[in-house]
């Protein structure tokens, strides 16, 4: 278990525009000392948003844009040097960010895009040490983790933990759905030791507006008028179940997180701001079923196809019907 109580701080926030969220975020991370606290002058530092797909703009299922915008507006004011990263499930980085309204903020920060590149990094559990982990995200000095509230048709809830399996490069996240995805319990301790090993040095997940029932792409958007960070992205994804009424057993990465010894119970942790209690929501909606987390091999050539199609054919096509 934890030897120092984490910090989760929740703040409710009802905009997205720019100076307001800017404010809300300054509130947000101040009982955590602050953007400085964790970006020195000259560190590269790593944004991680969920960059799912481009194909359902509106549907809130990405970060939004103007989240991204203030975090790396905050870290260039500090001194450091922020860039984008991501692997989508299908397509490149660039072309889904542009495709989910990013364009504004890359050309008025001059914000790069990384497209992910693995590499084989030691874990913890030595059940998981075949995983490849991006170099970029590995190598970074600072990683912000940006997920949104999402429920999932798989995994029940798509939070902080679950966001860095974007963090395995290319189509090695649908090997993994056939290697692991047969046992529930199993896919839930990769995916935490996926988190565990990235170890992010900060977590803000973007629950102003969330993604409730089918997601994590299929469902609709639900106004919550929430943010929450953390440096423990075990303990804020344990809070935020709580929000959501959805028992942590249920949730195969807190799940794990639990069983693991990685984070508290509720008790344990300190809530500088709200407690999860004052911003309860009893009727948030989780998918219709469930359905399987395996892939296998047809569904991975599919998936593995797809995305090649989209990255190497579909998004280069429409940038030349663009110019």
């Amino acid at each position: 278990m934890q030897t120092q109580a984490p910090s989760v701080s929740f703040i409710r926030a009802n905009t997205y525009e720019r100076e307001a969220l800017k404010a809300s975020i300054i509130a947000l991370l101040e009982p955590l000392g602050g953007i400085a606290a964790f970006v020195k002058p000259g560190q590269r530092v790593l944004l991680k948003p969920n960059l799912l797909t481009g194909a359902r703009p509106g549907k809130e299922c990405t970060t939004r844009p103007e989240l991204v915008y203030v975090i790396a507006q905050m870290v260039l004011e500090v001194g450091g040097k922020p860039f984008l990263g991501d692997s989508p499930a299908f397509g490149s980085a660039k072309g889904v960010a542009i495709a989910s309204g990013y364009q504004q903020l890359l050309d008025e920060l001059n914000l790069p895009i990384i497209e992910f590149q693995g590499q084989r990094y030691q874990t913890v559990n030595q059940g998981f040490n075949h995983l490849l982990l991006s170099k970029e995200a590995m190598e970074a000095d600072v990683v912000i983790n940006l997920p949104k509230v999402k429920s999932h048709s798989q995994l029940v809830l798509t939070l902080g933990a679950k966001n860095l399996f974007g963090c395995v490069p290319g189509k090695m996240k649908a090997w993994w759905h056939m290697e692991a995805g047969k046992d529930v319990s199993r896919f839930g301790e990769m995916l935490v030791e996926t988190a565990r090993a990235i170890n992010p040095n900060l977590t803000i997940i973007d629950g102003i507006i969330g993604h409730q029932g089918n997601g994590p792409s299929e469902g609709e958007p639900r106004m919550l008028g929430i943010l929450g960070a953390s440096t423990d992205v075990f303990a804020l994804d344990r809070a935020v179940a709580k929000i959501l009424n959805v028992p942590p057993q249920d949730i195969p990465t807190v799940a794990a997180s639990l069983r693991l010894g990685l984070v508290d119970e509720l008790t344990e942790i300190h809530f500088p701001h709200l407690h999860p209690e004052a911003l309860q929501i009893n009727d948030w909606q989780l998918p219709d079923k469930l359905i399987p987390i395996d892939f296998g091999m047809p569904r991975v050539i599919k998936s593995t196809f797809k995305h090649f199609y989209i990255r190497f054919i579909k998004e280069p096509m429409g940038a030349y019907g663009r110019s």
